[in-house]
Formats: structure tokens, sequence, C-alpha cells
């Protein structure tokens, strides 16, 4: 009888920890529904149709157990200019800017390691082996310099990149980011935030987690759609390799930065956000501010137009360096 009651008790305790997760998972499901079928309808409108006509090239750098996948246009002979990516985002999130840029320069698109098509298999590597990643595709591809641009974690993995190899920095751009080499409890607090909620969702559901990632760093519908679309290669195992900032943000004394540096915000993203990047402008010399209107986190995809001919006007003047 005891026996009985017990396993009553505890089928009862099991219904009420199934329910809510049970509704969870079908509230991530039919909401992700709604978003996929507005990508659909745009996509049959064409108005996520980007047709790149540079010629791309497809390249891998070999590591030990695992490849890095990078994409290169433009002249060889073109000074170069090397693009990083948000997180759990892909090459594609540049897709805008491949054909403005490799008029004048050699692009150099990377899909950092767990991202994209660069699987971290069972690597012990984590993401700041990037700055590694990024020197020796410049290595191979015979350039001893280049500018770089880095949007969001990438703003993070391009100043750990110059940190490490400051002699191989002719401009830094950075959209969405902040001073790495400086202590920063604010944006830890609100990233721990933000990320608690995100990995909630992909527990649940992964197409949940790559909608909510797409609606926060986006403003416009489009840029939410195309972000959405480059991380369908992020898998939940990545997020080990997301473990690697630790060692990329860390409090640095006289750690500044001796090259040019272009520091991009959207008007739409957070304060904090605009606040920090403000901050690092005013404590760094050889540095410009901008503020890109009426668009969020990732500007290059709401307002691809004007982030180009932002950082080509801060490329140019600073070319020769």
């Amino acid at each position: 009888m005891m026996r009985r009651k017990r396993k009553k008790v505890l089928l009862i305790i099991l219904t009420l920890i199934l329910i809510p997760i049970l509704g969870l998972k079908i509230y991530f499901e039919v909401d992700n529904a709604f978003f996929e079928k507005r990508i659909k309808q745009m996509k049959n409108n064409n108005e996520l149709n980007i047709q790149i006509e540079s010629s791309i090239e497809h390249k891998t750098l070999n590591m030990d157990d695992y490849e890095i996948h990078y994409f290169v246009s433009g002249e060889e002979n073109n000074d170069p200019i090397v693009f990083l990516h948000p997180a759990f985002s892909d090459h594609r999130v540049f897709d805008q800017q491949i054909d403005f840029f490799s008029e004048n320069y050699r692009v150099i698109t990377i899909d950092l390691l767990g991202h994209g098509l660069s699987k971290a298999n069972k690597s012990k590597d984590k993401i700041d082996a990037s700055a590694k990643h990024i020197n020796e595709i410049m290595k191979i591809e015979g350039f001893e310099k280049a500018h770089l641009v880095g949007v969001s974690m990438g703003s993070l993995i391009a100043q750990y990149f110059a940190l490490n190899y400051p002699e191989k920095i002719k401009s830094l751009t950075t959209l969405g980011g902040y001073d790495i080499n400086k202590e920063n409890r604010e944006v830890a607090k609100a990233q721990r935030s933000v990320n608690l909620k995100l990995v909630i969702r992909a527990v649940f559901s992964m197409k949940s987690f790559r909608k909510k990632t797409a609606e926060i760093t986006c403003k416009s519908k489009k840029g939410q759609a195309l972000f959405y679309e480059t991380t369908n290669h992020y898998e939940r195992k990545s997020f080990m390799v997301m473990q690697g900032l630790q060692n990329v943000i860390e409090d640095r004394l006289n750690s500044k930065p001796q090259y040019p540096t272009l520091i991009l915000t959207g008007e739409f993203d957070i304060e904090l956000s605009k606040k920090m990047a403000k901050e690092w402008h005013s404590e760094i010399d050889n540095s410009k501010y901008y503020i890109i209107e009426n668009a969020g986190h990732c500007a290059n995809m709401d307002k691809p137009l004007e982030f180009n001919r932002i950082v080509k006007e801060f490329i140019v003047e600073n070319n020769n360096q």
C-alpha cells in the first residue's frame, strides 16, 4: 500500500515537472514556426536574395584535429581586410560587404572555430585560438599586415589578435564591441543575464535559440532573417568553444593600441553597448567613433551601405600604416 502511494506521489511530481517543460517546448516551437514562415515569405518575395558577383575562393586551414574554413575574394595584390563575425553566426554575416570591398581590397572572411563549417570536433582549442588561426591564414595568403573588421564577438577576437600580433595591424574597426583590456563588470553582468536566457532556449530548441539571437542582433526584419540563416550550422556542443573568451577578456594595465581604431555602434543597440563604446573612444588616441542610424547591434546587416561607406573612408585614411 505504501509503495503504491509512493509511486503515485512520484508520478504526480514527475507530471508537475514535465508539464511546464513540455509547455515551454511547445511555446518555443510555435513561436519559431511563425518566424520561419515570415522568412519563407521574404524569400518568395526575393527580399533576402543577395547576389554576390565577386569570385570567392573557399579555403581551409588545417590544424591537428580540425579545419578552419575561410573565404577569399578580390585581387591578390590588393591590401587585405579580414572580417570577423559575431558569436553563433558565420562568414555569411558579411555577404553585403563582399562585392563592395572586393573592388579595391583582398577580402578574407573566416568561420571562427565552432562556427559555420569550422567544427571544433574533439579539439581542446577554444575560441581564443582564433588569434593563432588569423595569423596562420595571413601567412598562407602572403600578407604581413591587414585591416581587421570585427563585429560583436568578432570585435573582441580582432582586438585579441592585435594584442598578440600588433605589428600585423594596419587598422582596427569594431562594431558592437568594447575594450577587452580592462575590467568590464557591467558588461559581464549584462552578458550573463542574456546568455542564461539564450542557453535555456537552446536546451529546448536550437531554432528558438537562433531566432532569439537574430532578434537581439538586428533591428530590421531583413537583418534578422539574414542573421538567422547564418546560425544554422551552430550546434549545442559549440558552446564549449566559447569558454575561450575568458582568456580574451582580461584586465591588462597599460595596454593601449598603437594603431588607428574605428569604433561603431548601431543607434538601436543597447544603451550599455553605446556607453562602453564612447568610453573606449575617449580613453584611446587615434580613434574615431560613429553611431550608425536606424541600425541594431549588427549594423552591417541592418544598414550595409552606411556601414560600408564609413569603414572604407576610415581604411582609405589609414592605408599607409
